[in-house]
């Protein structure tokens, strides 16, 4: 039974992959190896669910529908605004002032509560909106906004001079 399965989804797939290439690419204005990769990831995911999505009227239209769902959660990921290039940008070669800086700011940030750090961490290093720290605090907004504005100033008191020494040119 299982191997009918499998033949059955391996032959699907060879009569597919090449229309849902071509659907890929519209998707992706053209990315090829996108498109690759959200074919693959939609056979994935239709060979796992594949006895249910064989006994569906339409199984193409089906798997159409998975290949763009995939892409639309692909887009909606923070990475995927991410653009090859063949140029690189200039080297922000690390000097010894910003080792300097770097190891003064987790100085400080070692000195606030566990609770400050999450707050300044979820906000300004991940660059998370308001609700989505609230949401993974378990806090409502207000409470993130009063915690950060307080966290800042806290970081601001502990470096005192030595912040603007840091960062001056």
């Amino acid at each position: 039974m299982k191997r009918r399965y499998e033949e059955e989804f391996m032959a699907f797939a060879a009569a597919r992959s090449a229309p849902l290439f071509r659907s890929a690419c519209v998707l992706t204005s053209g990315d090829v190896h996108l498109a690759e990769d959200l074919v693959q990831d939609t056979l994935g995911r239709t060979y796992a669910n594949w006895r249910k999505i064989a006994q569906v009227d339409d199984p193409a239209a089906y798997t159409h529908t998975v290949l763009v769902r995939t892409y639309l959660s692909y887009r909606r990921r923070r990475s995927s605004s991410e653009q090859p290039t063949d140029a690189l940008p200039d080297s922000g070669a690390a000097t010894e002032h910003d080792a300097t800086l770097r190891v003064t700011l987790l100085d400080a940030l070692g000195r606030l509560s566990a609770r400050d750090r999450a707050v300044l961490l979820l906000r300004y290093w991940e660059d998370r909106s308001v609700e989505q720290t609230a949401a993974i605090l378990q806090v409502r907004p207000g409470a993130v906004r009063n915690q950060s504005m307080r966290a800042l100033a806290r970081i601001r008191d502990l470096l005192g001079h030595e912040l603007s020494e840091l960062v001056s040119p």
